[in-house]
């Protein structure tokens, strides 16, 4: 094309025939290509599910680099995920540019990797745009990271892919002693490996050590309901005794909901095990517990583990 504008400069006498025939040319190439895909920033941009995720990547001041050569690939949380993490519009206007900028870097890879490119694992660490880690697995269920499901891969960008999931994927706050002690709906949970680090073994000290650990955490009610109605009940409480308990309520290793089977009992810290069950909602019962129970809250990463929340206090 670049030759007939030479000529026409040439050869006025051929000037409105090649105009004629670039004009054609044009309209024949522009009717036969698709336009590509715009870039992550512009996708999520544009996507009607994805209204909550675009204001957080405009509040972090993040659209410049989703629209960058990348390639970046970014697990990316519809409105719906949202919602069902607790992290509404007005819990996204609270929060800061940088907090909101840590959370998305932590959905981000800054390589570009399909679904059928991620490591079978289970739980295959990588890391993050952030510098943290998350943990992927891929088998016949699906594509997991961090336990939480891909609904919907290979979403194609100019400059990576997306990955919807349906839930946010929130960085650790420090290791298992760190992440109980952020949340007051753990406070006598807290209180208890307190009071039994004071005994024969400082769970504190393995919890908050270098190795990996999966808690299964009961709430303040769950500790009510087994008989300690105040704190106060937990630090009279035998220092041993509690030992026992607490290292019941551990298994070694970094269990995330996905890698829950029907029917696993997987051996607890204290050299004993409990019993999961997925039929219906998910559940894991104590041996001397009369009932299972519920899991009611999952995958909350640390550094060293991931915690589970259980509403009941499993007993040995």
């Amino acid at each position: 094309m670049q030759n007939k504008l030479i000529i026409k400069i040439t050869s006025i006498i051929l000037s409105s025939l090649l105009f004629s025939v670039i004009i054609v040319s044009c309209k024949k190439s522009n009717n036969n290509t698709t336009p590509g895909p715009g870039t992550i920033a512009a996708q999520v941009s544009a996507g009607s599910n994805f209204t909550l995720l675009s204001s957080a990547v405009t509040k972090a001041g993040l659209g410049a680099t989703l629209s960058g050569t990348g390639p970046f690939t970014v697990f990316a949380p519809t409105d719906d995920a949202f919602n069902a993490s607790g992290i509404t519009s007005a819990v996204i206007a609270s929060l800061t540019a940088d907090q909101l900028k840590t959370i998305l870097l932590y959905h981000t890879l800054t390589s570009k990797i399909m679904a059928a490119q991620v490591p079978a694992g289970p739980d295959a660490k990588v890391v993050t745009a952030s510098g943290d880690s998350v943990f992927v697995t891929n088998n016949a269920n699906g594509v997991f990271v961090n336990g939480v499901k891909v609904t919907q891969a290979d979403i194609a960008a100019s400059n990576g892919v997306i990955h919807t999931i349906g839930k946010v994927l929130l960085p650790p706050v420090g290791n298992l002693v760190a992440v109980a002690s952020a949340d007051t709906t753990f406070s006598y949970l807290v209180a208890a490996v307190t009071r039994a680090s004071t005994g024969s073994t400082n769970v504190a000290a393995i919890l908050s050590s270098g190795g990996i650990f999966t808690v299964f955490a009961p709430t303040n009610n769950a500790f009510r309901a087994a008989g300690f109605a105040t704190i106060n009940d937990i630090n009279a409480a035998d220092p041993n005794t509690l030992t026992n308990i607490l290292t019941y309520h551990v298994i070694p290793g970094r269990i995330f909901s996905s890698d829950l089977t029907n029917g696993a009992q997987p051996a607890t810290a204290n050299g004993e095990s409990v019993t999961i069950s997925l039929s219906g909602s998910a559940t894991v019962k104590g041996k001397s517990n009369s009932t299972a129970s519920n899991i009611i809250a999952t995958d909350i990463m640390a550094t060293n583990g991931v915690v589970h929340v259980i509403d009941q206090v499993l007993l040995p």
